[in-house]
């Protein structure tokens, strides 16, 4: 089977671009010495997180998953070590709990005091990361909080650690800006490990990380993984500040031409909204590529600037660079999109069509969806 061969729209993974970001990540962080724990929110496949761990690179230690879908999906094809990293609520708790009985290790994460003392009640608690705010002002505790020793102390025996996320980073925009956040993001961790243990509460686990800050850190002293997870298929708003390449975007959008506008330098693809997400991402970045960049069909940028204005349901309409000669569509001819922001454009599709630098067809991978 090739490309020509499949319905549109659909998503193209490119093995080989996969390959090559899984390695610069795990060389980047094996030269500190810590872990990678790679998050799968946005591959969501268990045949991507294999590969990503199937590496003698670095050191791994286990999976992050965003979701309870995730965390029974890839535990049930054998990934049992995972941190679900997004605060734990009582029912969540509860399904935590009857996945672990199946000999999962999922960690889960809290900032609440009250919570912390539900968790540590169970019966069988798993172990618990107290979530540390380190400037994205999203979900933590400051790592001078009062609340954090109270949060420790509660948790008691469960008490796994700390976790932080410095997800502000995607606002850097150069060298030193990155390697400021990374650092803000690694001492704030290591605060408020070395108090929690300071107040004799366990912290095995300081895990940090995003893509960016994963790349540029000069030091992780004090941290024993890092999370990282957008790197393995790459987006233009990553590849505009600067994580990779726009050459390491593993993942496009195959679609098809509908539509012809000769004299207005556009035309129509069937990749609208719910193929491609509404994310507009770039439109604060260096290059604003609209909802996608279109490339040709084997995923080349010889279109040059031709992207996508609008996005309709399912229609997608797309301006032709006008520097570049007509490229001359015809109704059915196919294109791929490279997105803004792959974790939202992903999402709207349950499998990745695989390929290796060619246009033949290697392998149909899954994708957990849902929550």
């Amino acid at each position: 089977m090739k490309l020509a061969d499949l319905p549109t729209p659909c998503l193209v993974l490119d093995r080989a671009i996969l390959q090559r970001n899984l390695d610069t990540m795990a060389r980047a962080v094996a030269r500190h010495g810590v872990a990678l724990r790679p998050h799968m929110k946005t591959a969501k496949s268990i045949d991507v997180a294999r590969l990503a761990l199937d590496t003698r690179l670095v050191q791994t230690s286990g999976i992050t998953v965003s979701t309870l879908a995730e965390a029974e999906y890839f535990a049930s094809h054998g990934i049992t070590d995972i941190i679900y990293a997004v605060g734990i609520t009582p029912q969540k708790l509860e399904q935590i709990v009857k996945l672990n009985a199946g000999n999962a290790d999922i960690k889960i994460i809290t900032d609440d005091p009250d919570i912390a003392t539900l968790i540590a009640a169970h019966a069988t608690p798993p172990r618990t990361l107290i979530e540390v705010d380190c400037g994205e002002h999203r979900g933590g505790i400051g790592p001078d909080s009062a609340d954090l020793i109270r949060i420790g102390r509660a948790l008691g025996q469960a008490c796994a650690g700390i976790l932080a996320h410095a997800g502000h980073s995607y606002g850097g925009r150069s060298t030193a800006e990155m390697q400021h956040i990374a650092e803000a993001e690694r001492a704030s961790a290591v605060r408020a490990a070395t108090r929690l243990r300071a107040a004799g509460v366990a912290c095995d686990i300081v895990s940090i990380g995003s893509s960016p800050t994963a790349l540029y850190a000069t030091t992780l002293a004090g941290i024993t993984d890092i999370r990282p997870g957008v790197y393995m298929l790459g987006d233009l708003f990553q590849a505009e500040i600067g994580t990779h390449a726009h050459a390491d975007i593993a993942v496009t959008v195959l679609t098809s031409v509908i539509g012809r506008r000769p004299a207005e330098r556009r035309i129509l693809v069937d990749a609208g909204a719910m193929a491609l997400s509404k994310d507009r991402s770039t439109e604060a970045a260096p290059q604003d590529w609209g909802f996608g960049h279109a490339r040709d069909s084997a995923g080349r940028p010889s279109l040059g600037r031709a992207i996508v204005r609008r996005a309709n349901q399912e229609h997608g309409i797309i301006d032709l660079d006008p520097e570049q000669p007509d490229p001359g569509f015809k109704i059915g001819d196919r294109l791929r999109i490279a997105p803004n922001h792959i974790c939202m454009t992903a999402a709207q599709h349950d499998r990745y069509f695989v390929v290796d630098g060619d246009d033949e067809i290697i392998a149909v991978w899954p994708r957990i969806n849902g929550w």
